[in-house]
């Protein structure tokens, strides 16, 4: 699974504590609240997996996903599966064939754009908050995330460098207390492959490089350089994922 299966809808991290035990689930009273929990966690992991995989190019527009071949080859059950595809489904990642089952739903250049897009503009609006509300330790926990984030890029260890990645903009975020904001942003940012940005060492150093820009802007409370330093990142995401998918012949 990606970095951001660690955490919560809030950026909040699961700890093993929020993870039902093996007393829960065998709890002779309340039983059905905890399973129904770890089922939709299955589910959100497998919708997770999933929707990288189409959005990357591995599962191809056209591409049948199978319940029992997926449920196998994720280690799960069935159901998981079925409640995955149908929020991908809502999404419009993968359209229901009567007889035939799930497919890979056709997308265009413009839906990547409009993806990012809507990203950046969410992404642009918590940057203008974060140069004028961050606290100076806060500036300072994104200059040690930086250096974890170059630490994992030279690393070159790619779920590493994922993981930092995504502490660094979850504490940007959070620094905007603006959270319902955030909420949004990392629910747009579902359809990130982000394994694909970890494992270009072109893009480790880039990112990097922007981080450092960003943090010497924010202790400057240079509003209009953070907003641009961050759209460009949602920019640089756009075009590196189209080339990809333009190198795959993935377009209809």
């Amino acid at each position: 699974m990606s970095a951001r299966s660690h955490y919560d809808d809030t950026g909040r991290e699961n700890k093993p504590s929020d993870r039902n035990t093996p007393l829960e689930r065998t709890a002779p009273t309340d039983v059905e609240a905890p399973v129904k929990r770890r089922r939709e966690q299955l589910s959100d992991e497998v919708a997770g997996h999933l929707r990288v995989a189409i959005m990357s190019g591995t599962l191809r527009p056209g591409t049948f996903v199978r319940l029992d071949e997926t449920a196998a080859r994720l280690g799960v059950s069935i159901t998981p599966v079925r409640e995955a595809l149908r929020t991908l489904r809502g999404e419009g990642l993968v359209q229901l064939e009567p007889n035939r089952g799930h497919v890979v739903a056709p997308f265009t250049r413009d839906d990547i754009a409009d993806i990012f897009w809507l990203q950046g503009a969410i992404a642009a609006e918590l940057a203008s908050t974060a140069a004028v509300r961050a606290g100076e330790a806060d500036i300072d926990e994104l200059d040690r995330l930086t250096d974890a984030l170059d630490a994992a890029v030279q690393g070159g260890d790619v779920d590493t460098i994922a993981l930092a990645e995504f502490n660094f903009h979850r504490a940007f975020n959070r620094s905007t207390n603006r959270m319902k904001l955030a909420w949004f942003l990392l629910n747009a940012a579902r359809y990130l492959p982000p394994h694909i940005y970890a494992s270009d060492p072109q893009w480790g150093v880039e990112a990097v490089a922007n981080h450092r820009q960003l943090v010497a802007a924010m202790r400057r409370r240079d509003v209009a350089e953070v907003v641009r330093l961050t759209r460009s990142q949602f920019d640089d995401g756009a075009r590196r994922l189209t080339s990809l998918l333009d190198e795959l012949g993935l377009w209809t």
